[in-house]
Parts: structure tokens; sequence; C-alpha cells
């Protein structure tokens, strides 16, 4: 059998442990992911199962989170040395290396075809491959539970969060929201983690990334929960709240059990609510469709996702919806060079080539939009390479100190008289921009009736009097 040649910070031996004695594992299991819904899966499906021994985890998607490891404090008695998390590349030697029974898929937003090109993978090596179904995962709450997710990455979830959180604070409820995790960094100190101020995000040394999602929120005076595990910050969140609402990422199915599924669907990209996993799933259980960014669409687009949602899932109320683009000095858009800067994970695995900086840019006339290809540097240049559909906009990634000043720099090579940042957070607050610089904002607005308000509270019934 062939062996690995691993660099010595991947070097693993299954543990020979007293916790182990006497248990006959009767499945070896890789779970794939991309630091977040491998994990939960692995807290509520595998970890303390003497079916299952958990060979490793592997990495995709995000950069730079492999040659971790999950660690014992959170991998349970079966794993006193945690468990190791691999590049993703490496799949096919690792199943063979060591015998594996069957992969687990466990990450979100990737084409339908891609899933079986794994599982492919998985199987001419010998192993099983499997797609954990979503309400073996769900978590019952004590407390009522709203779950906002789509069909893919950059639908609109963050705004129609804090439009949810606004419906119900309207009704005097005391809510609180749990994001989908982001635990990039050392996942011992990212277990359980509540944000409810600016120094709560430097405390916990967030990315890029996980302030566009907390910023906003804490921003409305709501608390927001997030980490790695989520039976613990459930545990935590109910006993705060009236209501729990459940904030998605990328097209991911909800931890928690919902009383009301919202899916965000999005006519830019129509025909993908049936194209990637796992975003139909969400469509077939969705309770209320939101047909998001109307204004922007054209209409045979809007109509074509319409009539997937009523053939597919046919017991969701669809809701018409805007993104308008909010802009505080939009004459200083006209006839200038600018630098549009976009939400990052949108273009990327959303596979967006631009986001609303771009709409913004051309609605307020802007005179070129200056291509920030040649300027990129680092690791932003490699995410060009990696993601080629990416069109003349600069996605906003920093998951990781370096990205974040390679970010920076390429932002400040660039040769153009203004800088649009489109990202939820105010990004001049983390890195240093050497032009000037406006921002792009963005929020939920119904497109006529039915109201996302009425439907809510309706599906809600007596809890919201």
């Amino acid at each position: 059998m062939k062996r690995l040649a691993f660099a010595p910070e991947f070097n693993y031996h299954a543990p020979d442990t007293a916790a182990m004695q006497g248990v006959k594992f009767m499945e070896k299991v890789i779970i794939m992911g991309a630091g977040g819904r491998d994990f939960h899966n692995f807290n509520v499906y595998f970890k303390d199962n003497p079916r299952y021994r958990v060979i490793c985890f592997t990495a995709a998607q995000i950069p730079n989170i492999e040659g971790r490891k999950y660690p014992p404090e959170l991998s349970g008695k079966f794993y006193p040395e945690g468990i190791p998390i691999f590049p993703e590349k490496i799949l096919r030697d690792l199943i063979c290396e060591h015998e594996v029974d069957l992969v687990a898929l466990s990450y979100s937003d990737i084409p339908h075809v891609e899933v079986m090109h794994k599982a492919s993978v998985a199987m001419a090596e010998g192993a099983d491959f499997i797609l954990i179904g979503a309400p073996y995962t769900m978590l019952k709450s004590q407390k009522p539970v709203v779950a906002v997710c789509a069909v893919r990455t950059g639908c609109g979830k963050s705004q129609t969060t804090r439009k949810v959180c606004e419906i119900l604070r309207k009704k005097d409820k005391k809510v609180v929201v749990v994001r989908h995790p982001m635990p990039y960094g050392d996942l011992r100190k990212q277990v359980l983690q509540r944000f409810s101020t600016y120094e709560d995000f430097l405390k916990h040394h967030c990315t890029i990334e996980e302030r566009e999602e907390y910023e906003p929120i804490v921003d409305l005076g709501i608390v927001v929960y997030a980490g790695v595990d989520y039976a613990r910050i459930l545990n935590a969140a109910q006993e705060e709240a009236d209501v729990i609402v459940w904030d998605g990422g990328n097209n991911d199915t909800p931890f928690y059990r919902p009383e009301v599924h919202i899916v965000l669907f999005d006519p830019h990209r129509p025909g993908h609510e049936l194209l990637y996993y796992p975003g139909e799933t969400n469509m077939l259980m969705a309770d209320i469709a939101i047909i998001n960014k109307v204004d922007t669409a054209p209409s045979r687009n809007v109509e074509i996702v319409r009539r997937n949602i009523e053939k597919h899932a046919p017991r969701a109320e669809i809701v018409l919806a805007e993104s308008p683009v909010l802009v505080s000095s939009p004459e200083r858009i006209r006839g200038n060079r600018v630098l549009v800067v976009e939400d990052g994970p949108t273009l990327t695995h959303g596979e967006m080539p631009y986001g609303a900086g771009a709409i913004a840019a051309r609605k307020y006339g802007a005179g070129e939009l200056v291509d920030p290809h040649e300027y990129a540097v680092g690791t932003i240049r490699e995410a060009y390479k990696q993601y080629p559909h990416i069109g003349p906009v600069l996605p906003a990634m920093g998951y990781s100190e370096n990205q974040i000043r390679d970010l920076q720099d390429t932002i400040n090579r660039a040769e153009c008289d203004l800088v649009i940042f489109a990202t939820p957070i105010h990004l001049t607050r983390i890195v240093s921009i050497a032009r000037p610089a406006i921002r792009v904002r963005y929020e939920y607005q119904d497109h006529g009736r039915p109201l996302l308000e009425e439907l809510l509270l309706d599906k809600l019934g007596p809890m919201n009097g």
C-alpha cells in the first residue's frame, strides 16, 4: 500500500489509548470540511460514537485552515490527542493510507456535479461517501428559532437577518443572533464566542469575514454568538433570548431546528437553486422563499426562480424583495476612476463576478472601474488565479493578518481617484487606505405584498403577541 510522505506537521498515528481499549470501531471516517459545518457534524453525529473512528478532517475553500488540530478539549474521550486537519488535495492518499471506510462531505456551496466528483474519488479508493441529512444535525432549542438561509452565497442573508431582528424587536422580543461558524483561528479559544461590543472583535481576533457578519448586528445593539460548539452556544443564547435568529453561512442548512425557515434566492443566478449543495435542500425545506434583488435583476430571471420555487417547494410562500444600494455622497462617484472592493465570499465561492459596489458605481456614473487584477499582490493575486470568474472588482479577503496586508497593499497600489467599498463593515477601520473612500451599504426592502413581516409573524403564531 502506498505510504505518504507528509510534512512533519502532518504526521499522524491513530492513538492507542485506554479510552479506546475494548471499543470496536466499525468504520474509519474522514470528514471533508471548511472549518465550520465539519466540526458541527463531528460534534453531533460522530463524537463519542463507538461505531466510528474519525481519522482526520480535510479542509478546503478557506485559505490556511489546514495544519491545525481539532483539539482534545473538543474532540471527546476517544481522541485525547485531538484530530488532525489535512488539506483536501491529499484526500485520496489519506483514504488509501488509513484504509478509510467512510468519507462524509461536510461543507457548503459547491455544485452538485462537484459533490459527485468528490464521491467518485472516495468510492474509487474503496470508501463509502455520505451526506448527512439536515434534520440529524439540527439541535432543538427551548426558545423559538427563525432561520435565515439561502440557496447560494451572496443572496442577501445579512440584511434579511437584520430585517427579521427589526420585526421581532417591534414586537418587544429580546432577539439574539447565532451566526454560522467561522472558526479559522485557535479552536480552543473559539469554542463559544459572544459579541456585543467592538472590543469583542479585538478580543477574539476576528477576521474581516467575521466582522462583516457580526459588526452590523452589534451596531443594532443585538448580541451575536458564534464559535465551534453549537450545543454550548445554544444553551448560552437561549438564556438571554426570547427568540433566536439563526444567521446562516454560504447556502448551508441551519444547525438549530427552526420554527420558521426563511430562504433567500438570487435572480442574478437563476436556476442555481437547483444546482448547488446544500442550497437545494434549503429550498425544499423553506417556509418563506424570498426572491431578492428584484430591483436589479432582469424580470425574466425573477420568473425563472419563481417557477422553480413553485414547482419544487410549493409549500413555501414567496416574497419579492429588493436590496437597494445606499451611498452617502453619490455625487463623488460621477466621472471618477473608481476601485470597487466587494464582499469577499460573494465573489469567491459565491461565484459572482461583481457585487453591490459595481452596481453603485455604474448607477452613479463612474467614469471607469479600475481593474485591480494588475495591482494585486500576494494572496490576493492567488485568489484571482483560483477564482478566474471575478470581474474588475476586488474581493475583500482577510482570513489572516498577512492577507489583510495584501488587501491593503493592493488597494493602495491601484491608480484610481476613489475607492468604493461595499463590504458590510467599515473597511477603513481595518485597513489604511491612501485614496479617498466611500462606503456602499444595502438593506432589505419588500417589493410589494406579501410583506415579510406579515408572513413571519403569522407563521410564528401565538409567540408574537
